[in-house]
Order: C-alpha cells, then structure tokens, then sequence
C-alpha cells in the first residue's frame, strides 16, 4: 500500500491562515504517508519572506520524500523584471532547485510538471510536448503493476461549479490524450482552490474512453482563498494506492473542532482491474 498526503496552495502571506496550517502540521503525522505531494502555490506574490516561511513549514511536515511543483502565484507577478528574466530564482532557493522531477519507487513512479508560464500564461498555466516526452522517458522505468503518477499545478479538469469546461491550461486536452496513452493512472493538481475528485472523461471524452484518469486536485490547505464550495474553507486529499483499488479521502477543516476530518471517501479500481470485483471494496 503506498499512501500519499497531497497538500496544495498553501499561500504563504496575507492570505495564510495560521491556525489552520497548525492544524495540518498536526494532522499530517497522522496520515503515516509514505510521500508528500505539494502542488504548488507556497506563497501569495512569491516574495523571500513568504518563501522563507514556506520553506520553514515545509521543514516541520514528516520526514518523508517531498514531492513539489511550483505554482503561478509563486513566479513574481508585479516585479517584471524578475518574471522575465528569473522567474523561478526564489522557488529554487527555499523549495526545490529542480522544476520538473522524477520519484521513482518500486511500487510507483511519480512525474511532477512545472506548469507555469510567466510570460505566455501567467494564470491559466501551459503542458509543453516536451513536458509529455519527459513523463514518456520516465514511465518506461516502472516496473508492473507500478502507479503512475502526474503532479501539476494547473488543473486538466475544471470543478463542476466553475462551470466551463474550457477553463484548463493549454494543451489540456492533447496532454490528456498522451497521458492516456502512457496508461498514466493518477493526476494531482490544485490552482482552483476548491477540491475536485472523478475521471478525466467526465469533461473530455478521449480518443481511448475505456477508463480514463483520476484527477485529484486538492483544494487550499492553509488560505482564506477557498472558493466555490470550498469558499473560506480548507481542505487536502489523503490517497491509498493497492493491489486493486486506488483510495482518495478528503479531508476538510472544522472550527469547531480545530482539526481537520475526512468529509468523502472515493474509491477507484487500479488500471490493471477495470471495475472493482470486491463487493466489500477491501483491500
């Protein structure tokens, strides 16, 4: 069993809201992951102080690889001068020196995509060819039966209630199409602030419609930034990957209670199973 904890969109800055990032440092231990997802978005207007407290929270999360990819909010937005010519300086020095990374494992290989583009798609987010090449190279590695994982920004599939199904990053589709073909079984990815758990074929159908692809995109763990449903709320997905079934719990924060509790499981048969055979769903 491999289990993820996928955070995202922790917005560092004005918009961070302390009590709740507290509450996920307290929660993570709990989700014994065995990797960190963080899809992007550590800061509010990607400045050395809010990067400086990105770095220290990411610092108190479980010692556990850490999977990164940055956000659009992370590329300087107003100092133009920096987005043009280094747009990733300060994401290199407090994240990851690295934009687009491989995690391999015997149990799964995850390829994580720098969809920013500072200069042609500032909000939207971009997929290059390249970027398909790369995920194509890194997948010939994985061994059978072994998960493979896309890690973005940007999200593939827009949540229902922002209602328009062109509202994703350039070459969704086409990217969509590639990933299918490289039997990809899991994307991750953040950006709209609200969380979204289905199938790529619930917004495009695809040349291949036999079973499609996960799409997780968690919402902003630590932000006032909620939006939607998840309007001033707070959430992260937790995810169990098995033999045959593929397992995503979202979990939101409650005032209530200080804390964070799950609020929808989702369960999903692994590539290789089709459908799912066990009428108990146990793995």
């Amino acid at each position: 069993m491999l289990t993820l904890l996928h955070i995202s969109d922790l917005h560092f800055g004005p918009a961070f809201v302390p009590e709740v990032g507290e509450a996920l440092l307290r929660a993570a231990p709990e989700m014994k992951a065995d990797i960190i997802v963080a899809s992007g978005d550590f800061t509010q207007r990607a400045k050395t102080q809010q990067f400086a407290d990105a770095q220290a929270f990411l610092d108190r999360l479980p010692k556990v690889p850490l999977v990164t990819v940055p956000g659009n909010h992370d590329v300087p937005l107003y100092r133009v001068w920096e987005r043009v010519f280094q747009p990733y300086e300060l994401y290199r020095r407090f994240i990851s020196n690295e934009l687009d990374t491989v995690l391999r494992r015997e149990d799964a290989v995850i390829v994580a995509l720098n969809t920013t583009a500072p200069l042609t798609a500032i909000t939207g987010g971009r997929i290059e060819r390249w970027q398909l090449d790369f995920c194509a190279e890194a997948f010939r590695s994985a061994g059978p039966g072994a998960a493979k994982i896309v890690v973005v920004h940007h999200h593939f599939a827009p949540a229902p209630d922002y209602g328009n199904e062109h509202d994703v990053m350039r070459r969704a589709k086409e990217a969509l199409d590639r990933l299918t073909e490289l039997e990809v079984e899991l994307i991750l990815g953040g950006h709209l602030h609200r969380a979204y758990i289905g199938n790529s074929l619930d917004v495009y159908p695809s040349k291949d419609r036999t079973r499609g692809i996960i799409i997780a995109q968690s919402g902003t763990a630590t932000s006032q930034r909620g939006r939607a449903r998840e309007r001033e709320k707070n959430s992260f997905n937790l995810i169990k990957i098995g033999t045959e079934v593929t397992r995503i719990t979202h979990f939101m924060f409650f005032h209530e209670t200080g804390g964070f509790a799950p609020v929808s499981r989702h369960v999903f048969p692994r590539r290789a199973r089709q459908y799912l055979t066990d009428p108990g769903i146990s793995e």
